[in-house]
């Protein structure tokens, strides 16, 4: 059997009002008996028997008070003995037979205090004493009813008793149980209130960090070309007025171009159903790439309608981040821009002729490395199991090629929180 608790967490003792309410039972049975039922008694006898009923309520009193929770294997035992020494005192100096019923707290005592096994041991020790005393002191106990009926009814009490003391032990241990399951249960609570405070927060940082990649892959690149126009403009306007004038309007043109971005953006924080074409957004982005170098050809292979709509997205950024590194860093005349859809993956190519690069370049703002531009083109490729890939040497030029399968694949569970802690 599983042991009582322990003193410091457990609960009361099981069944406190029993014992008080027996002693006071058998001692006014006794007393009634001894002098009303059976006529004037031994006055030695009934204070005697009266002394012992005493003693034994003050000795469950005094282990109440000193032990409320469970009393210690050493002193528990001296109690019982004295318990068992009393009983015995007070069945002997009463007449009548109530005295009993003082037995079956016994076997209670020995159950709360050392398990199961005590309690019955000590139950079936006290009916073998009953027993014996009727064996011993009853003549041709067997033939007479009532002493027969008296043997019954105790061991049927004593029965009783460690019956009761089974279910009222299992009733504490199931209530402890209950306890430590509420316990648990607010401790859970309080790490599940952790954890939506935590995906709340991480939720924030990739809402953020998305906003900033809508930001820098759109408004970035449309500012960018309207600053080149800008400029183109300003160093022409007196030698070459109409090649001044085409560049203020192709800054026009990304003006009104960069205000759609940002109409898409809101659209789409809206969840309102706006079905993006890649080839469509390529060829417009191509049309209004400057008719100056670099020059741009763009090719289309495949059927894109069968590949999801943030990949295609994700490509279409990709696309824009590529051409803006082009413009600023590469120094290239020739830039090739294809998209191939396959069944399994789409693929996005952007190769130019220009400086290139080392294959280790330094740090710092750059169309590689430390560039954000690149590092947020990788977070946004990374929840749709995407990947970049960038050849170049310096004089040879630099490619590009940005691949998303058809079908996502599983990432890992890391994966979100790795992103959230980049955009910071």
């Amino acid at each position: 059997m599983t042991a009582l608790p322990t003193p410091a967490t457990g609960p009361a003792r099981p069944l406190p009002w029993l014992p008080p309410l027996v002693h006071a039972v058998v001692l006014a049975g006794g007393l009634y008996g001894g002098v009303v039922a059976a006529g004037p008694a031994d006055p030695s006898a009934l204070g005697g028997f009266t002394v012992c009923l005493a003693l034994l309520a003050a000795l469950d009193l005094a282990e109440r008070r000193r032990h409320p929770r469970r009393t210690p294997v050493r002193p528990a035992l001296v109690l019982l003995v004295s318990r068992l020494a009393l009983c015995a005192t007070a069945n002997a100096l009463d007449t009548t037979g109530v005295s009993r019923a003082l037995f079956v707290l016994l076997p209670l005592s020995a159950y709360f205090a050392f398990g199961r096994r005590s309690g019955i041991a000590l139950g079936m020790a006290c009916s073998a004493v009953i027993l014996a005393g009727n064996l011993l002191w009853v003549p041709e106990w067997y033939l007479r009813p009532d002493t027969v009926t008296d043997l019954l009814m105790s061991g049927l009490a004593l029965l009783l008793a460690v019956t009761m003391a089974t279910v009222a032990v299992r009733e504490q241990e199931a209530r402890l149980r209950l306890g430590e399951t509420v316990d648990e249960l607010r401790d859970s609570h309080a790490q599940l209130t952790a954890y939506a405070a935590q995906v709340a927060q991480l939720s924030t940082v990739r809402e953020r960090n998305r906003l900033a990649r809508e930001f820098h892959d759109g408004l970035g690149h449309h500012l960018t070309a309207i600053a080149i126009q800008l400029e183109k403009a300003s160093a022409f306007r007196t030698t070459e007025p109409e090649t001044a004038g085409r560049a203020v309007a192709d800054a026009r043109r990304s003006a009104v171009r960069a205000l759609d971005e940002v109409r898409r953006s809101v659209r789409a924080m809206r969840d309102e159903d706006d079905r993006f074409s890649l080839a469509t957004a390529l060829a417009d982005l191509v049309h209004h790439v400057d008719a100056g170098p670099p020059v741009v050809t763009l090719s289309l292979s495949g059927d894109e309608h069968d590949h999801r709509s943030e990949a295609l997205a994700a490509l279409y950024r990709a696309a824009q981040e590529g051409l803006t590194n082009v413009r600023r860093h590469a120094g290239a005349s020739q830039v090739r821009l294809s998209a191939v859809f396959g069944e399994d993956e789409a693929r996005l190519v952007v190769a130019d002729d220009g400086r290139g690069f080392p294959a280790d370049p330094p740090p710092g703002p750059g169309p590689v490395a430390g560039g954000f531009g690149l590092r947020g083109m990788r977070e946004r490729l990374a929840p749709l199991g995407g990947r970049v890939q960038i050849e170049a040497a310096p004089g040879r030029g630099t490619v590009v090629t940005v691949t998303v399968p058809r079908v996502p694949a599983p990432a890992p569970a890391s994966a979100a929180v790795s992103a959230g802690r980049a955009g910071r």
